[in-house]
């Protein structure tokens, strides 16, 4: 934790936030608790009170009260970040968003939605499935579409349809002064200005609190399969992918889980997969296009060790079953953490070039065995993103010094390969330490000024990504 200086809300705020909001301000402990704390490992004090916003109106006068006092102003969504991004590090006031979640309009002829921060991706995709359309950015857990926004989230998904910052187009936003400006358009593309779209996709609430963004859609796949291919190796599966990449196969989604994470998925998902690595992958297209698709990858993964004939590669061949191994993926954290009851996992993500995949994830894999920590590996490795969660006991200072420690040689090793410290999860306080080491002294301080330029007083969500 940085060492953050405490902002509390004086009573005078206390005072005019109780009587603009009423009932839709809360200072009560649980509260106060639930929205202080994330899915990750730190620990911060709550916030001093907690709004529940309704309208853009709403998380307007808020942000206008705090500034009045520069009390700080967090954005809360669904709590499922991992690095600290919502902790009251300095204290202020939390804006909940969970209750603006509704569809504001679909333009299906466009490809286009517009929403509410609030909603959820299964909300999202549940609302506009008689459309033929559906979004496809898939975090492992049902995040909020204003904290993936926020995040620059991407998933399962990503090595096809992108992350978000290919796929929101617009947002309204309100500003640290309390203004309500809007970016971007309807349009697939413009050259009007400076982007601020992209400037606010990822940056974790510290330039602005969005309360209405334009996503891109995509039709539903006329035809989909999946399939589940199990290695004789991490190095096999991670080869394959590799290939299958390089050679233009355009698949939907492919993820590895090692054997420690199948393990740990089949206890809590009831499941009877191989306990070897394995990849769980998926085509979209045409009927003729997934076919020839698939038998391109099988061919390969045959290559590496994934033989049909013995039972390494197998169809999900209706949809529920389709269905039940990606929910089985997407709940592979929590799989995880109910493995070793009473831990907490520290949780990593990185990404490299594809062509240096399997040489960081063999030695971050080494590193780990050697460790004698437990552990899970998952990643969405066909863009080369992958995940260690280290399980640790919260009250040994030796097994978090362990996991911390394989965490930075992790994302040392992937910065030396020219990959990033975090592909998706984005920096929190948890990967403050590593910006500068990715991206350089004089390119934070560009985002440094930036930051002072749009939020003078570091009102909103201060001490993440960066000390002022």
């Amino acid at each position: 934790m940085p060492a953050d200086t405490p902002r509390n809300v004086p009573p005078a705020l206390q005072a005019a936030l109780q009587s603009r909001f009423g009932a839709q301000c809360s200072t009560a402990a649980a509260v106060r608790e639930q929205h202080g704390r994330d899915e990750g490992s730190i620990s911060a004090p709550p916030p001093d009170a907690v709004v529940f916003a309704h309208s853009t109106q709403d998380v307007q006068d808020a942000v206008r009260l705090a500034a009045q006092h520069a009390v700080p102003v967090i954005a809360y969504g669904a709590g499922s970040s991992l690095e600290g991004h919502l902790l009251a590090v300095q204290g202020g006031i939390s804006i909940d968003m969970g209750r603006m979640n509704r569809v504001l309009s679909v333009d299906a002829d466009d490809l286009t939605v517009t929403v509410q921060p609030g909603i959820t991706r299964k909300q999202l995709n549940e609302a506009i499935k008689d459309t033929g359309l559906f979004f496809p950015i898939d975090p492992g857990a049902d995040a909020s579409i204003g904290g993936m926004t926020a995040t620059r989230a991407s998933g399962t998904n990503a090595v096809r349809y992108g992350t978000m910052r290919e796929n929101v187009l617009a947002l309204q936003v309100v500003t640290a002064s309390g203004e309500v400006i809007r970016t971007g358009t309807r349009a697939k593309k413009s050259s009007a200005g400076y982007d601020l779209t992209r400037l606010m996709v990822g940056s974790e609430g510290t330039l602005g609190l969005f309360t209405e963004i334009t996503l891109r859609l995509h039709p539903l796949p006329e035809a989909v399969s999946a399939a589940i291919c199990s290695f004789p190796s991490i190095e096999a599966a991670v080869r394959t992918v590799i290939q299958t990449i390089q050679l233009g196969v355009p698949i939907a989604r492919v993820e590895l889980i090692d054997a420690n994470a199948v393990r740990m998925v089949n206890a809590h998902s009831k499941l009877g997969l191989r306990e070897e690595p394995l990849l769980l992958m998926e085509f979209h297209g045409s009927p003729a296009g997934v076919h020839e698709q698939a038998q391109t990858v099988q061919a390969i993964a045959s290559e590496w060790g994934a033989k049909r004939e013995n039972g390494a590669f197998e169809w999900a061949t209706t949809p529920e079953e389709r269905t039940r191994l990606w929910t089985a993926r997407h709940n592979a954290y929590f799989a995880a953490v109910q493995s070793r009851p009473g831990c907490k996992a520290i949780s990593t993500d990185t990404c490299v070039p594809i062509s240096r995949l399997a040489d960081c994830l063999l030695d971050s894999v080494a590193e780990a065995d050697a460790s004698g920590i437990p552990y899970f590996l998952v990643g969405h490795v066909g863009d080369g993103n992958f995940h260690f969660g280290y399980l640790i006991d919260p009250d040994s200072p030796t097994e978090r010094e362990t996991a911390e420690q394989l965490n930075h040689q992790l994302v040392a090793r992937a910065l030396r390969m020219q990959g990033t410290c975090t592909g998706e999860h984005g920096v929190g306080v948890h990967k403050m330490g590593f910006l500068v080491d990715e991206a350089g002294a004089g390119a934070v301080d560009m985002m440094r000024a930036i930051k002072r330029a749009l939020d003078p007083h570091n009102i909103l969500n201060p001490g993440k990504i960066f000390a002022l």
